[in-house]
């Protein structure tokens, strides 16, 4: 009676264990691609709005550090640019007054030479005398010299001008730079999130300060999760990468369950078994390391263990 009641002890246990016993090639652990955003600027933590576990988007504004005193800094070197912009003198308005004379000169000079034209004909007809000829050519003489002063007053007031006009554009020019500079940092004082994730650890809270580097959470995309897992060398020319295989994961009553992976990346070199993972020969004591996705619907974790059947 002791031997049939240990028997059916062994065989009931048996029966038990086979409903999870699944041959595995491989097994290893999940982890996802972890980014730690950190801070760009320095200042107190306005606003970080965020929870472990919270879904974040790409492009996402989750809070900001405090920018007064660059908003204020920027206004300053605004008002420096508008208070050098009124030195800058107007050109046309200040050299007018030699483009006039030089219009009105003008005028009488081409009078004069009509005059001169007139006289000349009614001297050939004995109805003038040298003298006036001579007079107005001595006028237009005199109004040609007094044009060129001008238009020499007129070159030299403006090359003066444009002088001025191009030093004053060039003090200006650092503080356009400095308030691209300016802008850069404001939009550092926003805090970003780049990539799609999951919240995994929040290392800092509103009013809290910081400086430029301090890790602020760290976030990783969890849809696609990664099986780190081990072969042997003789496995390893059966195995190449695109190549479809099953994952087996621990589910409730004991048994497995089965997904999808795609193998993404093997080692090119191999390294010593870690003591955490198993491989199907366990007295292999050199594996290579292969990184194999799986689509994840929420199941997976990371640092969950799961076993590769090798298709």
């Amino acid at each position: 009676m002791k031997t049939t009641a240990y028997l059916f002890i062994i065989i009931a246990g048996l029966a038990c264990c086979k409903g999870k016993e699944e041959p595995y090639d491989a097994s290893g652990t999940f982890e996802a691609v972890e980014t730690i955003v950190s801070a760009e600027a320095t200042g107190r933590i306005m606003q970080l709005n965020l929870e472990e576990g919270d879904e974040l988007k790409a492009g996402q504004i989750v809070g900001y550090i405090d920018s007064t005193q660059l908003f204020l800094k920027k206004k300053q070197l605004e008002a420096q640019i508008r208070a050098t912009g009124s030195k800058l003198p107007d050109i046309t308005a200040q050299t007018n007054v030699y483009k006039q004379q030089i219009a009105v000169s003008k005028v009488r000079l081409d009078n004069l030479l009509h005059e001169k034209n007139r006289i000349q004909n009614l001297l050939k007809a004995d109805a003038a005398t040298p003298k006036q000829l001579d007079d107005i050519i001595a006028q237009i003489d005199e109004l040609q010299k007094q044009l060129e002063v001008i238009s020499k007053q007129d070159a030299a007031q403006t090359s003066v001008l444009k002088t001025q006009t191009s030093g004053l554009r060039a003090d200006v020019q650092p503080l356009v730079v400095q308030i691209e500079q300016i802008n850069d940092q404001l939009a550092k004082s926003k805090i970003v999130n780049e990539t799609v994730g999951t919240v995994l650890t929040k290392y800092a809270e509103a009013n809290e300060i910081a400086a430029a580097g301090k890790p602020l959470y760290k976030v990783a995309d969890l849809s696609t999760i990664i099986l780190r897992a081990y072969v042997t060398g003789d496995q390893l020319p059966g195995i190449k990468i695109g190549q479809q295989v099953k994952i087996l994961v621990d589910d409730k009553d004991g048994k497995y369950r089965e997904l999808a992976g795609v193998i993404d990346w093997i080692s090119n070199k191999a390294e010593f078994t870690p003591k955490t993972i198993q491989t199907k020969d366990e007295r292999a004591n050199l594996v290579y390391a292969v990184k194999i996705s799986v689509k994840n619907d929420g199941l997976l974790k990371i640092g969950m263990y799961g076993e590769v059947v090798l298709k």
